[in-house]
């Protein structure tokens, strides 16, 4: 694990990048921080995790850091070890992760709770909804350490890099640390309701639009063929063919937009 800080004293906020090592978008952007290493308001902590992972171009190196928090110190697997060094290392921090994904292209973010600083940081950031995870954020970082995460596009394409460097200056300069202003926006919010299980096949496809409504008896998604239909509405979202193992994605409901307060002139 690389850590880096920008700014003198003792940081009470911290961009996180390569939890996962197939996923280097992130840390590209950190990267581009260190060099240009832009003058900050107050400090701010720089990590790359999983060094290991993206050293080899692998997700993981013995299990899913982000299925693996608090961690243990006594771990017997790498990454058991490393999530309870990198919960150590935020501690009093709040924690912005970065990640990518197989199943959409435009930047959202994904939280534990719609907490205040949830409704007043991610609005400010260039992400196209909100999503809360409920009952489903057991061992990932945000259910150890205080953390806004974002999916900044597809894994391992140029979009999602820039997307990344994007998405942590306006973070950056939503909490104070880099100087200038930010743009709200008007942000859906949803909140995950159920895993979608797939059989294990050949082949996956899937006939729906992340974050659209699918209305009941639409089929949604297929395994060697074999649809299956929506038996109630709802949004589909991480939705894609070969993003998880047995998992074609999750299903949300929407809960909220957070509009933006108009300014008086």
């Amino acid at each position: 694990m690389r850590v880096a800080q920008l700014g003198s004293g003792t940081p009470d906020v911290a961009v996180v990048a390569g939890i996962h090592g197939d996923e280097p978008c992130g840390v590209r952007a950190v990267e581009r921080l260190l060099d240009e290493r832009p003058t900050v308001k107050r400090p701010v902590k720089l990590i790359v995790v999983n060094e290991a992972a993206l050293e080899r171009q692998v997700r993981f190196v013995d299990e899913d850091l982000n299925r693996a928090f608090p961690g243990d110190p006594d771990s017997k697997t790498h990454e058991g070890k490393l999530a309870s060094d990198l919960v150590s290392e935020l501690e009093g921090c709040l924690a912005f992760s970065m990640h990518s994904t197989q199943s959409h292209a435009e930047p959202f973010a994904i939280v534990n709770g719609v907490s205040e600083t949830a409704k007043d940081v991610v609005p400010q950031l260039p992400v196209t909804a909100m999503v809360e995870t409920s009952t489903f954020a057991e061992g990932r970082l945000f259910s150890a350490v205080d953390t806004i995460e974002v999916e900044c596009g597809l894994q391992g394409s140029e979009t999602a890099a820039e997307n990344a460097d994007r998405l942590t200056r306006a973070f950056l300069t939503a909490v104070d640390v880099l100087p200038g202003d930010t743009v709200r926006r008007d942000l859906p919010v949803y909140r995950l309701t159920d895993v979608i299980r797939k059989d294990r096949a050949t082949t996956y496809e899937v006939f729906v639009d992340n974050f659209t409504e699918v209305e009941p008896g639409a089929p949604f998604a297929a395994a060697d063929g074999e649809e299956q239909i929506a038996k109630q509405s709802f949004y589909p979202v991480l939705m894609s063919s070969n993003g998880y193992e047995d998992v074609f994605g999750y299903t949300a409901e929407k809960i909220d937009v957070i509009e933006t307060k108009a300014t008086a002139e």
